[in-house]
């Protein structure tokens, strides 16, 4: 769990952090911290030796400019991981779009003082994120989802009832079950 609320022991722009993967990072937005507490989580998970791993968040806004309310981001470098949650994401009528994994913009993470930022620039703002993610998984498939925008709705819709509506639940089940 991740905490940002105000006090003397709070991270501040400009603090550098290292992570369990010896890593270090200049915090330049304090409000980027899930994506400090999932960097770790993912070292972690990658230690276990399991077959796969999938990271949900709900981590960038930018997620939710680009595809709106109903639909997340899917950002993986592995093909085969993609379409395996793409086909348990259909099963479960939950809508993910996969996005680039562009290379070329992870320059705007580098730091001159650390190893990376742990925030890019506003423009492709949740391909950077995912990228950042990206340099805490070294050999396991690994696929991050971006469901900032369908994880709360208003209103029912005839899916979900008027407010949180644990979206991906649904798709991470049929992926495990398919792959068990």
């Amino acid at each position: 769990v991740t905490e940002n609320m105000i006090s003397g022991r709070a991270m501040h722009p400009g603090d550098v952090l290292k992570a369990s993967n010896g890593k270090t990072i200049e915090v330049n937005n304090t409000d980027a911290e899930g994506r400090l507490t999932l960097a770790d989580a993912l070292v972690f998970a990658e230690k276990l030796g399991v077959d796969a791993i999938v990271d949900l968040a709900t981590l960038t806004g930018a997620c939710i400019i680009a595809l709106g309310d109903d639909i997340a981001g899917l950002f993986t470098p592995d093909d085969n991981l993609a379409t395996q949650l793409e086909k348990a994401s259909q099963a479960a009528g939950e809508k993910f779009w996969r996005l680039p994994m562009e290379e070329k913009y992870f320059e705007g993470l580098k730091s001159g003082i650390a190893d990376m930022k742990n925030t890019g620039p506003r423009p492709g703002g949740s391909i950077t994120a995912a990228l950042f993610l990206k340099q805490y998984v070294k050999e396991t498939p690994w696929a991050h989802l971006d469901i900032a925008g369908p994880v709360w709705t208003d209103k029912e819709n005839g899916y979900n009832s008027a407010g949180a509506t644990g979206f991906g639940v649904r798709t991470l089940v049929n992926w495990v079950l398919s792959n068990d």
